[in-house]
């Protein structure tokens, strides 16, 4: 099946695949699609947004993440309302064609109960990414350190105080390079493991790599316990060895494709993912996705840089500018392979899908200092793995359990509702505010681009809906 996209009231299909290569035409298409998408993704309304598309266009409420395709004299008379860029004026007129209704998100702050761990079980690095967030694994304290098997043992406990038979929770290690300290690993697994079994709890575990330690051992031990294993691959290998290096400078490339190859073969209860960070030094990601994807990666993703530990390598404006014609290209492959029946997990994608699906509509970004937090080697909690040893999210220790007034004045400074210029944005029950940390550390730099991909992602949500009714429920 052919992929037709719509834009400026212009049809335009592309040609065929078969004849040009699917990747130069969708490159083609998306440097459109982004110049327009983001011209309409622009900050409007925070009480409604309109998508072009083919016939009506669509409108997306931010009150509780609707999409939906108006009709003639919706659409005339929601363009009226926007033409006249008064806010209160906007949110009456929509209670009156009573297609908005009471706000679903308050200011109320949560109380969640912790479910999911990250534990720095080793603050050190074997190498020397130059943009690394966490100081080469040590986190700005100036020595590298491991977790012992004792705090990772108190850590478990932790996460599974009063949970009962039913309950879910996850277990992640992230460093610094986690498989510096692959004994403590082994034994936290194996004491989480079977801590969860005698309660009843499924318990999921999850690994983030640079692959450049990795044995062929522990691709059965991944496998064993069902991990969901997460390699840093930014780029094909002229860019990845530019970017990740060992600290004497010699690329990783070739050492890391090796280390995974039976990880890639064994994969059944394990899921092994690629991870890749976005600099100006590694743009062409069409062809990284579909590479990795080929290989047999479970699934592929990326992440710009917007915050690097000594500012090289951050992504100005214009990189972002570049970055959403990029992604755009990329899902239309998605697109492309989903109308073809073929599986093609870019997980930005897929996540974008999932999310769209189920109406989410957030406060917080994710569950950084609320259901998840990480763990410092030495006990310390802190919201999440980027602010390991950071004072200004620390959440209490895992000798004293969880700070409830340290993470209550978290929450409530974090809630979307208290960010700017979020509050008036149509984009902020789905962005839910950008990651704390990136906010924190450099100030809202990718707003314009977050915009135009949930722009882009709702617009092709709806197109795929519409050429294959009830993909949604697949």
């Amino acid at each position: 099946m052919s992929l037709g996209i719509s834009f400026s009231g212009e049809n335009t299909k592309n040609t065929d695949p078969t004849k040009t290569g699917i990747m130069g035409t969708y490159n083609k298409l998306a440097t459109k699609l982004a110049a327009k998408i983001a011209k309409d993704a622009a900050p409007g309304s925070a009480h409604v947004h309109m998508i072009p598309g083919s016939g009506e266009p669509l409108i997306f409420l931010p009150n509780g993440s609707r999409l939906f395709r108006g009709n003639p004299e919706q659409t005339a008379f929601i363009s009226s309302l926007l033409s006249s860029k008064d806010d209160a004026s906007i949110a009456l007129g929509l209670l009156g064609m009573e297609i908005d209704g009471p706000v679903l998100i308050d200011d109320t702050i949560p109380d969640p109960p912790l479910h999911a761990l990250s534990l720095a079980i080793s603050q050190s690095c074997n190498m020397g990414c130059s943009y690394c967030y966490a100081g080469q694994g040590e986190f700005g304290t100036g020595a590298a350190s491991s977790m012992n098997a004792e705090m990772a043992f108190k850590a478990v406990d932790l996460l599974l105080k009063d949970k009962t038979a039913g309950d879910k929770v996850q277990l992640s290690f992230l460093g610094g390079e986690p498989l510096m300290n692959r004994s403590g690993i082994r034994m936290a697994t194996a004491y989480a493991s079977k801590q969860a079994l005698a309660r009843g709890v499924d318990i999921g575990f999850s690994i983030t790599s640079n692959g450049t330690l990795i044995r062929e051992e522990d691709a059965s031990f991944f496998e064993e316990y069902g991990f969901a294993v997460t390699i840093s691959l930014d780029g094909l290998k002229e860019e990845h060895d530019r970017i990740r290096t060992f600290k004497n400078g010699k690329g990783t490339y070739d050492q890391v494709m090796a280390n995974i190859s039976p990880l890639l073969s064994l994969q059944k209860r394990m899921q092994v993912s690629a991870r890749v960070t976005v600099t100006p030094m590694n743009m062409e990601l069409h062809k990284a996705l579909d590479t990795f994807i080929n290989m047999g990666f479970h699934s592929v993703g990326f992440s710009p840089l917007l915050r690097a530990d000594n500012g090289a390598n951050e992504m100005s404006t214009y990189d972002l500018e570049h970055l959403l014609a990029e992604m755009i290209a990329c899902g239309l492959q998605f697109e492309e392979a989903v109308l073809n029946g073929r599986r093609y997990p870019f997980l930005n994608m897929v996540n974008a899908y999932k999310e769209i699906a189920k109406s989410t509509h957030r406060p917080y970004p994710c569950g950084a200092g609320a259901g998840y937090l990480g763990v410092s080697a030495n006990g310390e909690l802190a919201a999440c793995h980027r602010f390991v040893n950071d004072s200004r999210a620390e959440m209490g220790s895992v000798d004293k359990g969880v700070d409830a007034a340290l993470q209550q004045a978290w929450l409530t400074e974090r809630h979307v509702h208290h960010q700017q210029p979020c509050s008036g944005c149509w984009a902020r029950y789905l962005c839910g505010g950008g990651c704390h940390h990136e906010v924190l550390e450099r100030g809202r730099s990718a707003c314009d681009y977050i915009r135009g991909w949930l722009h882009y992602t709702l617009q092709s949500y709806e197109r795929i809906n519409r050429l294959m009714p009830g993909y949604d429920k697949v």
